[in-house]
């Protein structure tokens, strides 16, 4: 993610587009003799883009609809030494090749898992500094956050004219914390409506998905990652929903669940979980 890439694609907000996705590998595993280290970290988690959205300045918002998530038909995993909270028990690399039949990733002859496609990879470009693809942040990024599934909307910031939207590292499932290092790794297309806000303030990266309003942040530890996912979350409680800063708090021991998104990139990820009916009880509504 770079305020120097070039766009591809220009669109208009309010506008609908397409991203085809590499998979996390750059589709360049595609069978099992293949492994991790076979792949080379420069091809890992490309991202597609940027998008250039008109009159998209800094200080705005994106917000990003995903419409539709369609993914191929097989993905892939890998386990590899020192690669991951198992790194230090795995004795050597393998990779896994994993159908998908009728809805299902086909794990072996006795699991099969229904799949719910999520973007890995999905930010805008940092103001000044370059920051690779694997890595989350206040821009985005690698954030690997299960819920950023078709029907949710994500907020992101405008750090850069344009805004320069990019995307990629679908898994066809995932489990919180990613805790090997891959999800199911798989290729597909993200059909999404972008729309520039203007003059809101919203704690970014931001995210709707069901019935529930999540803060996502990133940092060194996940201790840190929490601390400040909540910490967001409390402020928007109170200096945008208008809720008294105490009871901002204690709706937040009642009713917020403290998530873990990932674990494994440079920057670990959690999220802060709260229902949207709380919003509701105070005639806030989201732009």
């Amino acid at each position: 993610m770079s305020p120097n890439n070039e766009p591809v694609e220009t669109i208009k907000s309010g506008e609908k587009v397409v991203f085809k996705t590499y998979d996390c590998f750059s589709n360049s595993i595609q069978k099992e003799e293949q492994l991790f280290s076979s792949v080379g970290w420069d091809l890992i988690n490309p991202a597609t883009g940027p998008l250039y959205i008109e009159d998209a300045k800094p200080g705005d918002v994106l917000k990003v609809e995903v419409l539709d998530i369609k993914v191929d038909e097989k993905g892939v995993m890998t386990t590899a030494p020192n690669h991951g909270v198992l790194g230090d028990i795995i004795p050597e690399e393998k990779t896994k090749i994993i159908s998908i039949e009728n809805g299902k990733a086909i794990f072996n002859d006795k699991i099969r898992i229904s799949i719910k496609p999520m973007i890995g990879v999905i930010g805008t470009a940092p103001k000044e500094d370059e920051i690779p693809t694997g890595t989350p942040g206040e821009h985005g990024g690698n954030m690997d956050c299960k819920r950023i599934v078709k029907g949710s909307t994500l907020y992101l910031p405008v750090n850069v004219k344009g805004g320069l939207l990019a995307m990629g590292d679908l898994h066809g499932v995932m489990g919180d914390g990613e805790v090997v290092i891959c999800g199911l790794e798989i290729s597909g297309e993200v059909t999404i409506k972008v729309t520039v806000l203007k003059d809101v303030n919203y704690p970014l990266p931001m995210l709707i998905e069901g019935s529930d309003i999540m803060t996502i942040a990133s940092a060194e530890t996940l201790d840190e990652a929490g601390n400040l996912a909540t910490k967001n979350m409390h402020k928007f409680l109170n200096e945008e929903v208008g809720i008294d800063l105490h009871e901002a708090g204690m709706l937040l021991s009642l009713l917020g669940d403290l998530k873990v998104c990932q674990v494994v990139d440079p920057l670990k990820t959690a999220r802060m979980e709260l229902p949207k009916w709380v919003l509701e009880k105070y005639d806030y509504i989201l732009k």
